[in-house]
């Protein structure tokens, strides 16, 4: 039989040094709440039940941690009195009777499943609790995992530490796995005898041996538990995400020419054999299939490219953008809620927005969508193989049919047939010796007031 699980996710801390208005576990890594992360590494441990124990914006915060999936109840912990009062705060989804208690930290957004899964099996192999560690060549300030004959027998504080115990690399994560029909008596039996007076978490190692249970730890990977205290410390950890997502990336197939330079989304999708070029960075909501060119300094967001499609440089796809195979959105172009069809060229200069452009179309420079009237977006259909001169303004809702041809510096307000030429500009008058009346004047207006003051 599977053993049940619950994890206890402690997201209440007041987040001083982050100097923030919100709650520390609310700042983003990878255009994602670093809470939701959390909470996928423990789904991801197949762990389905989480009681989160907030504080600050505490209905934020358990909106954010509902990514689908996961069964989330929320605690709120009134006073800050230390770890092992915080895991308390959720007592009552605890004593329902998990086999395991996995306890884990709001603002750890880079750890994954495998240590969660490996403390796991540390209970279910007859521990009564597992402590994450991680080894570290920067020791100091961490509590050290002190371990004889496999068993865990203290976690040593460096303050309280000898010279010997001081050398030791294996530092303490704060993450813990407690046998879940022994959690309560255990957390109970937590006493705050020490100078500040809090409930420590840490100190159920003792407590469980000094019972006669079996504590063991487990190892992780440094970077995994790296947590955040402040915005210096989130933007390391948005660096290791970004450099562990691009690495999978390119092993995967994807061709990054200066990958320290592209930014991800945590739900970037991109296909094999697709070529992305430096300074591009992805909001969330991308999907970019194989073979698709994305050049350089372009920004895309809830946008899908298709297979052999190209993007940029320096072009913006916003929410609803959907380039078909073979198209092309060209330099300094904008496309929002527009679908550009097979083949179709969108080359330079140009807005669509609320748009849809048929295969094989093509739209010349300066071409804008005029999709909003203050009040109401309406929508620009343009057929297949239309084609679309320099510095037209499309006034939707308007239609381009099939195989049209609009004249560059047109204004279209009315549906264009299949096949028809339209355009819509007033026609060219030439004044003779007229630019140079225009100079004399503004020269003597010039003059003019030069001599005034």
């Amino acid at each position: 039989m599977e053993r049940t699980c619950l994890a206890v996710i402690l997201a209440a801390g007041d987040s001083t040094r982050m100097k923030a208005s919100k709650s520390k576990v609310l700042h983003p890594v990878a255009s994602r709440p670093m809470i939701a992360h959390v909470v996928e590494a423990v789904a991801s441990a197949g762990i389905s039940s989480v009681a989160l124990v907030v504080g600050r914006n505490a209905e934020e915060v358990a909106k954010a941690a509902s990514i689908g999936g996961v069964g989330i109840e929320a605690y709120l912990q009134q006073e800050r009195l230390g770890t092992g009062h915080a895991v308390l705060a959720a007592r009552e989804a605890i004593a329902r009777g998990y086999d395991d208690i996995l306890v884990t930290y709001g603002d750890v957004p880079l750890q994954t499943d495998g240590p969660l899964k490996a403390a796991r099996q540390g209970l279910a192999e007859g521990s009564d609790v597992v402590v994450i560690g991680f080894h570290t060549d920067r020791p100091t300030g961490y509590g050290r995992l002190l371990v004889k004959d496999g068993e865990l027998i203290a976690i040593r504080e460096e303050k309280d530490a000898t010279d010997a115990e001081r050398a030791v690399t294996w530092c303490n994560s704060g993450l813990m796995a407690i046998n879940g029909r022994k959690a309560l008596d255990l957390l109970s039996r937590i006493g705050n005898a020490n100078a500040k007076g809090e409930f420590y978490l840490t100190d159920l190692v003792e407590i469980a041996r000094s019972l006669g249970g079996r504590v063991t730890a487990v190892d992780a990977p440094e970077i995994e538990m790296t947590g955040c205290n402040n915005r210096a410390e989130l933007a390391v950890i948005e660096r290791f995400w970004q450099e562990r997502r691009r690495r999978e990336m390119m092993l995967s197939g994807v061709t990054m020419i200066a990958p320290e330079t592209v930014f991800l989304s945590y739900d970037t999708v991109i296909g094999q054999d697709a070529l992305i070029e430096p300074n591009v960075v992805f909001g969330p909501g991308a999907v970019i299939e194989s073979g698709a060119i994305i050049h350089a300094f372009s920004h895309i967001e809830g946008a899908h490219v298709s297979e052999g499609a190209t993007v940029g440089p320096f072009a913006r796809l916003r929410p609803g953008a959907d380039l078909a195979n073979g198209s092309k959105v060209g330099n300094f172009c904008e496309v929002k809620n527009g679908r550009i069809g097979e083949g179709a060229k969108v080359n330079h200069l140009t807005y669509i927005g609320d748009a849809v452009v048929g295969a094989g179309s093509n739209i010349g420079a300066g071409t804008i969508t005029c999709n909003y009237d203050g009040v109401n977006k309406s929508e620009t259909v343009i057929g297949e193989n239309a084609f679309i001169g320099s510095n037209s303004s499309l006034v939707a809702p308007v239609t381009i049919g099939d195989g049209a041809y609009i004249a560059s510096g047109s204004v279209i307000t009315v549906d264009v047939p299949a096949d028809a030429l339209a355009l819509g500009r007033a026609r060219q008058e030439i004044k003779p010796g007229r630019a140079t009346l225009l100079r004399e004047r503004a020269l003597a207006i010039k003059a003019a007031k030069k001599a005034k003051a």
